[in-house]
């Protein structure tokens, strides 16, 4: 039978009790806090004991919810920024080309058409030899 010597790890204070807020303000979960620091669950609780604001072991702290809804609620704020943001690039980009169709129309030829790239149709021939200097 192997036995793995694990290193011990002490965390400070200040990172326990920061762990704790997160967790208390529902910004994370125990169980995502114990995998991103790599720590057994069990400690997290006892660190919860020890730093809550609660700090009566007969209290339970159900998070797992609150904290998924706190995410959830971030990340659909953040879906409506970008909503808005998509919806400002397509109000100018009409803008600019109604702006090229009505100097079209001035100018008597299709602008769009003139000044466009060219696209490739992938299927020209390249030279053999690349020109060296």
């Amino acid at each position: 039978m192997k036995t793995q010597n694990r290193q011990q790890r002490t965390f400070s204070e200040e990172l326990k009790k920061k762990i704790i807020k997160d967790i208390e303000e529902g910004k994370t979960s125990v169980t995502r806090a114990s995998r991103e620091y790599s720590v057994c669950y069990q400690s997290i609780y006892n660190w919860l004991y020890k730093y809550s604001k609660f700090r009566q072991k007969g209290i339970k702290l159900v998070v797992e919810m609150d904290s998924e809804l706190y995410r959830s609620k971030e990340l659909a704020k953040r879906v409506a920024e970008l909503e808005q943001i998509i919806g400002q690039k397509q109000m100018a980009i009409d803008y600019l080309e109604k702006m090229i169709e009505l100097a079209s129309e001035d100018v008597g030829m299709d602008i769009k058409k003139k000044f466009g790239v060219k696209s490739s149709t992938g299927s020209g021939s390249t030279p053999k030899t690349t020109p060296t200097r």
